[in-house]
């Protein structure tokens, strides 16, 4: 049922919305904001993205887990390609996500939603590796210790 949802009815949903905004502003207009829209989507894409890599990297650094900043991250990325497949209706749910004040809910929907169990699987699995191999843990861990030495004769080529 979703995949006929995807498939077939959001296309139609995209072509009505279109032929609407057509009728009320001109073919020309409905043109000129469908390629506007993208280079502004990339725009936004740019600065979220930064600054959600950015957070990701401080939670790190501090040796907490980053499970907010890994769905984000996420829902960043998801905001980016729905910015980019023509639409208004994809348009808008991109630029939702992007936004940091309507990301909030769509961070609690995904991780309390039943269906998203993978979602919540990969951010723990994420944030116990980061608890393990945390900023302090890799500049402790010694390479010079563990190397060994091989002498030229016991090489094969």
């Amino acid at each position: 049922m979703v995949w006929f949802l995807l498939l077939v009815l959001w296309p139609l949903a995209e072509l009505f919305v279109i032929i609407k905004i057509s009728e009320a502003f001109g073919f020309l207009w409905m043109l000129l904001l469908l390629f506007v829209s993208w280079p502004i989507g990339w725009r936004l894409i740019r600065h979220q993205g930064r600054g959600a890599l950015r957070r990701l990297r401080d939670a790190l650094a501090m040796g907490r887990a980053p499970t907010t900043e890994v769905v984000d991250g996420a829902l960043v990325l998801l905001g980016a390609l729905l910015l980019l497949v023509p639409g208004f209706i994809t348009d808008a749910i991109g630029v939702l996500l992007l936004l940091p004040i309507t990301r909030t809910p769509a961070r609690r929907l995904a991780l309390r939603n039943h269906r998203t169990a993978w979602l919540r699987r990969a951010v723990a699995f994420v944030s116990w590796g980061a608890r393990g191999a945390g900023a302090r843990d890799a500049r402790a861990y010694d390479a010079e210790g563990t190397a060994a030495d091989i002498d030229g004769p016991h090489l094969k080529a």
